[in-house]
């Protein structure tokens, strides 16, 4: 290429989709040159693009309101135009957003040259979903073939998702561990709920009913009880949203163990204790992506979904079992304690760890609540 092209990549998925889009910000920075700019909807965005180095710049805008009505749209508007006739990369699977997205660009005057739409990709058959992201990202739009006989290709390395935690980030962290006497513990984290436990009453029969990925609070009780027994130096932190601490602070003491904690970190925080976690054992939702992206060895449990299509992923190393999902099993509840407990177990070591080996001197001020 003659220049350096800057992808842009418009997405408006989950917190989990916005981790795993970070692969193909990686592919397509090293295929065009440039660090990609990315188009999203949620308030996650700016958190899992910061200083990531394959990503110049992130947006947010609204999931259900006029997006001309925001200020970020003009934003965006000048920011496409700006960087023609660099490829647009619509990765937004859903009909009803992708027709908003269609309907902006087409009246902000963006040359549909320029755009591909993951939509008009064929899928294929027991395909994992970065690997379709890096197959739509192997594409190559109209105006970019424009400027040479085909375009720069996609290289072949096994892209993965990644996150960047900051300096002051891990000082932050230590402080915080260093002022609940928590330093030198094995940090292993657990994600029990999702997104549909954070609205509504999650107590009601038919709510549970209706969850396909929650597991009884008994059966989390049980397995925390051997992974303490197993790891005695562990110090098991029950990780959440802050509407999900009162379900959180519940199984902490049916659990009935002092070495269970309940933590209720913002996502840059929550990223950091990945980096010095053991493990995770998490119920298939956006913290399980995060991190295997930071390298934490974790264990997944399906409900409807299949992890053949939605396994986490993260640096090459990183070990990530699924457990449970079609055509096994549609629900996490279908799951025993001894089957999690064993797949945990099974973990090999993890060996990349940002763990201090002192107590900081930094104040304990951090952004963690507990």
């Amino acid at each position: 290429m003659a220049r350096p092209l800057r992808p842009t990549l418009i997405r408006f998925g989950r917190f989990g989709d916005m981790v795993m889009l970070t692969a193909l910000a990686t592919a397509l920075h090293h295929r065009f040159g440039a660090p990609c700019q990315v188009v999203g909807a949620g308030p996650w965005n700016r958190d899992v693009f910061r200083a990531h180095p394959d990503v110049s710049r992130a947006w947010s805008l609204p999931r259900h309101l006029p997006f001309a009505l925001t200020p970020a749209w003009p934003q965006v508007l000048v920011a496409l135009h700006r960087t023609h006739p660099a490829p647009i990369y619509v990765c937004e699977p859903h009909d009803r957003q992708l027709a908003r997205v269609k309907r902006l660009l087409r009246s902000g005057g963006i040359a549909t040259s320029r755009c591909l739409f993951i939509t008009e990709l064929p899928p294929l058959p027991a395909e994992h979903c970065i690997d379709r992201l890096l197959r739509f990202g192997s594409q190559t739009p109209a105006s970019v073939r424009a400027l040479t006989s085909a375009g720069p290709a996609l290289d072949s390395r096994p892209y993965a998702p990644c996150l960047r935690v900051l300096p002051e980030e891990r000082a932050a962290r230590d402080a915080w561990l260093a002022g609940k006497g928590w330093l030198a513990d094995e940090l292993v984290l657990v994600q029990a709920g999702n997104f549909r436990s954070m609205s509504g009453n999650h107590e009601s029969a038919q709510r549970k009913a209706a969850d396909d990925k929650a597991w009884p609070a008994a059966r989390w009780a049980a397995l925390l009880r051997e992974v303490q027994a197993r790891l005695p130096r562990a110090r098991i932190l029950l990780c959440g949203a802050a509407s999900e601490v009162p379900m959180l602070e519940e199984l902490r003491m049916q659990v009935g163990l002092e070495r269970v904690a309940v933590v209720a970190p913002p996502l840059r925080a929550l990223f950091a204790l990945c980096e010095a976690a053991h493990s995770m054992i998490s119920v298939d939702t956006g913290p399980a992506h995060a991190a295997a992206a930071l390298g934490v060895p974790l264990v997944v449990l399906y409900g409807a979904e299949s992890p053949a299509y939605w396994l986490p992923r993260g640096p090459a190393s990183t070990p990530v079992t699924g457990l449970g999902g079609p055509p096994r099993s549609t629900r996490v509840d279908q799951l025993s304690v001894g089957e999690v407990f064993d797949a945990w177990s099974a973990l090999p070591a993890r060996h990349d760890r940002e763990v201090a080996t002192e107590a900081p001197a930094l104040a304990a001020r951090t952004a963690h609540s507990a």
